[in-house]
């Protein structure tokens, strides 16, 4: 199941009901920090909103019915990807959700997957299970979703981590 963060007075649901739809965009900037019970959360509120587009076979993309991008970038699409969320910003934009949200470039291309990465881990106080994986902000730009940049609230457990320095050489 797909996850990621926010917790809120309001379910998700009922915040993009009441026109306060933040809840999907602040659940791609890890506010608050990721928790799974959060990201189901969230989950459910985009199941209630719109069927997904499995196309991307990874990942489930839901497009909602209005705009609910935040600090002058567009998006209506949100997307649940292993234990992520995010949203899809319109427009190759890596390089200005960078320097937005403080991410520093990745040393990873994710095996090829990404054109352009950024990302910026959780400090200590905000990782849920620091004993499992590492939360993190990511924007990303790829060939496989041409035209968009990934924004998203990552959870990447330690042996997913190793195995992909491993792969790629140990960076």
């Amino acid at each position: 199941m797909p996850a990621a963060a926010v917790v809120t007075l309001l379910s998700p649901a009922a915040a993009f009901a009441s026109g306060n739809a933040p809840a999907f965009y602040d659940g791609a900037l890890c506010k608050p920090p990721y928790t799974m019970q959060s990201a189901t959360e969230l989950y459910d509120a985009a199941e209630k909103l719109a069927k997904p587009d499995t196309s991307l076979l990874t990942a489930y993309v839901y497009k909602l019915p209005s705009d609910i991008g935040q600090d002058g970038f567009k998006t209506h699409e949100v997307v649940f990807a292993g234990s992520s969320v995010g949203v899809l910003i319109e427009g190759a934009r890596a390089d200005e959700l960078a320097a937005r949200y403080q991410l520093e470039p990745e040393k990873s291309s994710i095996l090829g997957t990404s054109t352009k990465g950024y990302a910026r881990v959780l400090p200590d106080a905000e990782q849920p299970t620091a004993d499992m994986g590492i939360v993190s902000v990511i924007a990303r730009e790829s060939d496989a979703i041409p035209g968009k940049t990934l924004l998203a609230c990552e959870f990447v457990s330690h042996v997913d981590r190793e195995a992909l320095k491993g792969l790629e050489g140990g960076n």
